[in-house]
């Protein structure tokens, strides 16, 4: 919860442009990130004062929201933790080496996953070349690197306005850019010469 600060101030922005977002995007391994950017919007949702959806996106390779079961499991390989009820993949499960090693969980933290079990919160799962896809125009449009881990939002984000696009809907999505990209180059580099995997 104590990541929640990103999401306050977002929500204070938010009152400052007079602006409600449609969509809050962001990428989930864990979990804490996404928490931190939309759990204080997500409980103005659940007291009806917004209609904001929540959009949490993970990779395609480690799709625990998206494939995981909703049952109890240990929260490490070594079965040290109390069994905690999460969407996971299992404890056992060896993530593929992918860039996005923040992203590389087995499971959801417990309260996103009652929120995604609810449907207040909505999972998509995209693979590795289109997120790096979305970091490199997101570099050539804004002039920042993105790391892969918040290129998934950036997909997510890109995603919901280009459905926007095809409905001819304006449409405000707000996406957490959770860290910059200078120590993921090599992921780029490889991606630029076509020899990146997607998954």
């Amino acid at each position: 919860m104590h990541q929640t600060i990103i999401g306050l101030e977002v929500q204070k922005q938010f009152e400052l442009a007079d602006i409600t977002p449609d969509f809050m995007v962001g990428s989930v391994g864990g979990g804490s990130n996404f928490a931190g950017f939309t759990y204080p919007m997500i409980g103005e949702r659940i007291h009806g004062n917004v209609e904001t959806r929540f959009v949490a996106v993970e990779p395609e390779s480690v799709p625990s929201m998206t494939q995981g079961r909703y049952e109890y499991d240990f929260g490490d390989t070594g079965e040290m933790t109390p069994l905690v009820k999460m969407h996971t993949l299992g404890h056992t499960f060896v993530p593929p080496r992918i860039h996005a090693g923040g992203l590389r969980y087995h499971g959801t933290a417990a309260t996103l996953s009652v929120l995604l079990d609810s449907g207040l919160v909505e999972p998509r799962a995209v693979g590795q070349l289109g997120t790096f896809q979305a970091g490199e125009i997101f570099a050539k449009t804004e002039g920042l690197i993105p790391a892969p881990e918040t290129c998934h939002a950036i997909r997510g984000a890109i995603d919901l306005a280009l459905e926007a696009k095809e409905r001819h809907e304006e449409t405000v999505i707000a996406f957490n850019y959770s860290g910059h990209g200078l120590l993921d180059l090599e992921g780029y580099r490889q991606f630029m010469e076509g020899n990146l995997k997607n998954n």
